[in-house]
């Protein structure tokens, strides 16, 4: 094989310690090696970087394991052309043998150009995508201490859910205040209702008639406060977001134009895949990386499996809960569609199946800069 790069290194990264081997191209055609150990503390990086930097490297390449190589790319990028590569792809290279350890392993495989970077977005996205990320983890702690009501609720006999559809509303919360304050007359809690709710104060009276002992109380309140603290942090979240966001109001908006994809989910998807879409050569690349693609399992000419590929958990997730918005969106391809696949496929499938169009749409979109055109006719609901 042809050397690439003349001098590169490969790191082995650890959550103490960082195993850094230079590997160059001498003037007789030899190779060298060199390794040295460094900590992961920054004054250590630091030395890193010179070290590197004095030996002559100009790329780097490391394993994306865990969150370790995070503080290591932040001070090398912008001084090296620094590479991160999945760790299986490392893994499945044919050629190793058993005694050789990572580092230098890395290293030779960067030398001879047989590594493929994984996508890093720019540090500003990355900032974004760090926002994103949390504030979709304090919603989801959010929903579950919301179920954790609603089972103390049942417990008690209070069977508010049946009547209310949204038991944590503007009405239910004022119930629920009510029954942590100790009223126990179903009559006066009903009428706690506001708005739509109130026409429905007769079901209200027998399904508040519980039996709240003091236990449920505590439970209740104690509840109660952390999701009201978790919504605090949610809104400093979408603030922070939202400022982050407008440099790039311009994309969001586009995105925005897609059947099923609001505020939430354009920041989602930009924090997650930034706004060049040069790193993805095509919709297809990019289904593929985000693990939203039909796998391609075949043998002797026949399919064994159509098994999504794994990808971008948090893109993914994403995707598929704006799937299920724009095939409830009436009027729309996607409606026709889900309910032309949904014959043959399923339920579960259909729905990647719509997923899988959208994020090939997404990245025409930014692609071209242009914004979603509604294409729905009979025929496609034929």
């Amino acid at each position: 094989m042809n050397v690439v790069i003349a001098c590169c290194a490969g790191l082995d990264v650890h959550k103490k310690t960082i195993a850094a081997c230079v590997r160059r191209i001498d003037g007789d055609g030899q190779v060298v090696e060199q390794t040295l150990s460094f900590g992961t503390t920054t004054a250590e990086l630091l030395a890193l970087l010179d070290w590197l930097t004095k030996e002559g490297v100009t790329h780097v390449a490391m394993e994306s394991t865990g969150v370790y190589w995070k503080p290591v790319f932040h001070i090398l990028e912008g001084h090296l052309d620094v590479m991160l590569v999945n760790a299986h792809h490392i893994k499945h290279v044919p050629g190793r043998k058993t005694d050789v350890k990572d580092a230098p392993w890395i290293a030779e495989l960067l030398q001879y150009g047989l590594l493929t970077p994984s996508f890093v977005p720019p540090a500003e996205i990355r900032g974004l995508r760090d926002l994103t990320r949390q504030r979709t983890i304090l919603v989801r702690e959010k929903a579950t201490l919301a179920n954790r009501v609603q089972k103390v609720l049942e417990d008690a006999n209070i069977k508010l859910a049946s009547v209310a559809s949204d038991p944590l509303g503007v009405s239910g919360r004022a119930m629920i205040r009510g029954l942590i304050a100790g009223e126990v007359n179903p009559a006066r809690l009903a009428q706690r209702a506001r708005a739509r709710l109130r026409k429905k104060i007769p079901q209200l009276r027998e399904a508040l008639d519980g039996r709240v002992t003091e236990h449920h109380r505590f439970l209740l309140k104690m509840l109660m406060e952390q999701i009201e603290h978790l919504e605090r942090q949610i809104e400093q979240f979408d603030s922070r977001i939202a400022t982050a966001m407008a440099p790039l109001a311009a994309v969001a908006k586009r995105l925005e134009t897609v059947p099923g994809l609001g505020t939430r989910a354009a920041e989602g998807i930009v924090a997650e895949i930034g706004t060049d879409m040069g790193r993805f050569p095509s919709g297809g690349h990019l289904a593929s990386w985000t693990g939203i693609c039909p796998g391609n399992d075949q043998s002797a000419g026949k399919r064994r499996s159509g098994r999504t590929t794994k990808g971008n958990q948090w893109l993914r997730a994403l995707l598929v809960q704006v799937a299920w918005a724009a095939v409830r969106t009436k009027g729309t391809i996607f409606q026709a569609q889900y309910g032309r696949w949904i014959k043959r496929m399923g339920k579960k499938k259909a729905l990647v199946a719509v997923a899988h169009k959208i994020v090939v749409l997404i990245h025409r979109l930014l692609s071209t800069g242009t914004d979603y055109q509604e294409r729905y006719t009979e025929e496609a609901a034929a």
